[in-house]
């Protein structure tokens, strides 16, 4: 049923739209979304390691009291995460990208000037907003305007900045800090995101093509955003996505967060950075390398490789303390990072009604956040308590392989 809903829209509309063109104003908007999620992942998501290692140092603050401020963060960002779609229908991609680029720089701005945990909480608010307006859900549901046959490749490429702001956006971080301090390094970061990101939107991101803005408001029976969320709950085909990704960002967001913490000991803080690094550098490769066929492959089974692949290289990072080992297991680890953002949009593109895109894909978002918000602190709970990472990490091992057995549920007819 849902099929022919999706042929009857592309009959009346998508049929006129070349995607394939490179000359597809489309493209363009795929460039500028590379370069929002450079700033938003890097510092939004791989900042936060950054910013739990430096508060450290500076306050001497206890890994759970940074770590618990950092779950604030995700579960506020993710109130605000299920209401993208429908900011983005009332007051545009182009309003929404430029909001969320001011929300993040004024957000690393704060973070620079916490000297008290009131203060950082302050900060995390605004980082929220800031990640609402430029992470998964605003990127995936803004490309979705302009792309339907080739979303998957889009969203690919696109998201390879979430990549790049891990495998640049870190180590300049690091290195910027370690020249201006902490409060200057941050302000820079913020001045630099301000002049590259709003000209950027300004100048390139226009309305979005009519059939893509006119088509789920010029559909009779189009269903509403509440009865989407509400089908979405009863459904086994959702559920088992949105279970089995928030089990695994879970795992994969709190190990990552801690990643500097728990390397530095081992192998110092240069190495570490060269470890996070390398883990971004492989997100982007095995991106790419996915970004050509991962419209035609069995999305879900992909999913449950890559969960595996996962838990094998976190076994390897507990049991290891050779350099070169530890840095290699964090590129097995990193391969997968980044079609681990990709893959739940294909996943709903692939298996439900086109209209409903982006509703599904910012409640998948908002769902999978409040999940991983508690990984950082959690694992941080457990490492203060153990003494060690050895105990979080293994229950990381563990959640991996749950999600992998749980991702290959699904209904009968999708």
């Amino acid at each position: 049923m849902s099929g022919n809903r999706r042929s009857r829209l592309d009959a009346s509309s998508h049929h006129a739209i070349d995607e394939s063109s490179i000359r597809y104003d489309g493209w363009r908007i795929v460039a500028v979304c590379f370069v929002v999620a450079t700033f938003g992942w890097a510092f939004g998501f791989y900042g936060q390691s950054v910013y739990l290692a430096e508060l450290h140092r500076q306050h001497g603050w206890s890994a759970s009291l940074i770590s618990t401020a950092t779950t604030f963060f995700y579960l506020f960002g993710a109130l605000l995460v299920i209401f993208v779609a429908e900011t983005i229908k009332k007051f545009g991609p182009r309003n929404c990208l430029l909001v969320g680029t001011g929300a993040m720089a004024a957000a690393i701005v704060l973070m620079g000037q916490v000297n008290a945990p009131w203060q950082l909480y302050l900060a995390d608010i605004a980082l929220s907003f800031g990640w609402a307006g430029t992470s998964l859900a605003m990127i995936s549901t803004t490309l979705g305007l302009w792309f339907d046959q080739k979303r998957g490749m889009a969203i690919s490429l696109a998201l390879n900045g979430a990549s790049f702001g891990g495998i640049a956006g870190v180590p300049l971080l690091v290195i910027a800090i370690g020249q201006f301090g902490f409060s200057r390094a941050l302000m820079l970061a913020a001045a630099v995101m301000i002049a590259l990101v709003i000209p950027i939107v300004l100048i390139f991101v226009g309305p979005p093509p009519l059939r893509a803005s006119a088509g789920p408001s010029s559909t009779g029976d189009a269903p509403s955003s509440s009865l989407i969320r509400a089908r979405a709950f009863r459904d086994i085909g959702f559920l088992s996505v949105s279970t089995a990704f928030a089990l695994v960002l879970f795992a994969q967001v709190g190990f990552i967060v801690h990643l500097i913490a728990f390397l530095d000991p081992v192998i110092g803080r240069s190495g570490a950075a060269v470890a996070i690094a390398m883990l971004t550098a492989m997100a982007v490769v095995g991106r790419v390398l996915f970004s050509t066929v991962i419209d035609r492959l069995n999305q879900r089974l992909a999913s449950a490789l890559s969960f595996v692949s996962q838990a094998l290289a976190l076994a390897v990072v507990i049991n290891c303390r050779n350099e070169a080992l530890l840095i290699a297991a964090c590129a097995v680890f990193g391969f997968s990072v980044g079609n681990l953002i990709t893959l739940p949009s294909l996943i709903v593109q692939r298996e439900f009604d086109a209209r409903s895109f982006g509703v599904l894909i910012s409640l998948l978002t908002a769902i999978t956040q409040v999940t991983y918000a508690f990984g950082p602190g959690v694992i941080g709970a457990l490492r203060d308590v153990s003494g060690s990472y050895t105990l979080p990490f293994y229950g990381c091992i563990a959640l991996e392989l749950a999600a992998a057995a749980l991702i290959m549920l699904r209904r009968k007819s999708a």
